[in-house]
């Protein structure tokens, strides 16, 4: 058969993500210093040029980006983040770029720190402090899911205070893998972070109950310091979330409500047929009522151990850059010592 006639049965790779064009960024934008950095982009500092407001800009690399698929979740975080811009409590998108090296979301700056870093530098923190984070945490899952949108991945990291301030708000800030779903709709790629994944997602057959699960998971962090299922390797996080019990006997625990544990239990329900719903999980009486949720501090052992797990999460996610970094170069070694092979087998 000539060369000519045969197909390519792979679809060419998309060269742009955004279905118009943009002006260039750096025309529009001063970008500063990193704020941080994710599997497939870097966050910055910038500063509008004509108004001298400061922003956030994520750039997505479009090396990166692999195949098709790539683009779509690419463009498809870009809508999820508009469809969600009216809600308080998520981050908000304020421009998009696009230039043939990279893609760029620019959203509203969050000064204020990760939710546990800020939960520890307070200091003072109780029951019903816990109560009004969860709170907002599920009100921002319960707008998604009215929205026909399944978060996937929620999870300490991706919650942030937008200033220093006393009254600063909670913002909800990566909806990279974010979907959208229809009422009954099942998926079954296996996507989260190990310790907040949910039983039916390991299982490949899931909807948006799976999101109550993690917030659930966040919820028994906020109140003890730790996650209810550990072990050292992944594998053996999945297994304690597929069997393990939760320990509600440890401390802090007979210290904590019966009604923040009745909670926590209907959250953390293994069946997502009869766990909670976002908006179940609102009408508790732990939630609810504000005298429910006793104000006393807790142990501080709890803050102790809250600082313990952040600090052990950044230094997870500086160990998977090298570790990426490692294979990457391995990698382009192997494609160097084959063109070699290729090159001498062609000479001689």
């Amino acid at each position: 058969m000539s060369k000519s006639n045969t197909t390519n049965t792979t679809p060419p790779k998309p060269t742009w993500v955004l279905p118009y064009v943009t002006e260039n960024l750096r025309e529009v934008y001063t970008l500063g210093r990193k704020l941080g950095q994710g599997q497939f982009g870097i966050t910055y500092h910038c500063i509008h040029n004509s108004t001298g407001r400061t922003y956030a800009c994520k750039s997505i690399s479009k090396k990166k980006l692999l195949c098709k698929e790539d683009y779509d979740d690419v463009w498809r975080e870009i809508q999820i983040m508009h469809h969600l811009s009216e809600n308080p409590n998520v981050v908000r998108i304020h421009g998009t770029y696009e230039d043939s090296f990279s893609v760029h979301l620019v959203m509203e700056l969050c000064e204020g720190g990760e939710l546990f870093d800020r939960i520890v530098q307070k200091g003072h923190y109780s029951e019903r402090q816990a109560a009004k984070l969860i709170r907002t945490i599920v009100e921002v899952v319960e707008a998604c899911h009215s929205l026909g949108v399944m978060h996937r991945d929620l999870k300490p990291e991706n919650f942030l205070f937008d200033s220093v301030d006393e009254d600063a708000l909670l913002k909800t800030i990566d909806f990279g893998l974010s979907v959208f779903y229809k009422p009954g709709e099942i998926f079954s790629d296996v996507v989260g972070s190990p310790y907040y994944v949910a039983p039916e997602v390991l299982h490949k057959h899931y909807g948006p109950e799976a999101d109550v699960w993690s917030a659930g998971v966040i919820l028994y962090i906020l109140l003890s310091g730790v996650p209810p299922f550990w072990a050292e390797t992944d594998q053996g996080i999945f297994r304690q979330i597929f069997q393990g019990k939760l320990d509600f006997r440890s401390e802090p625990w007979p210290g904590i409500s019966d009604s923040a544990k009745d909670l926590i239990r209907k959250m953390l329900d293994r069946n997502p047929k009869t766990r909670f719903t976002a908006h179940q999980v609102l009408c508790h009486p732990w939630i609810v009522d504000d005298n429910i949720a006793p104000d006393k501090p807790l142990d501080s052992a709890v803050l102790s151990r809250l600082k313990q797990f952040s600090a052990m999460n950044k230094l997870k996610k500086m160990a998977l850059r090298v570790s990426l970094l490692h294979t990457f170069f391995i990698r382009l070694n192997e494609i160097r010592l084959s063109k070699r092979t290729i090159l001498y087998r062609s000479n001689t």
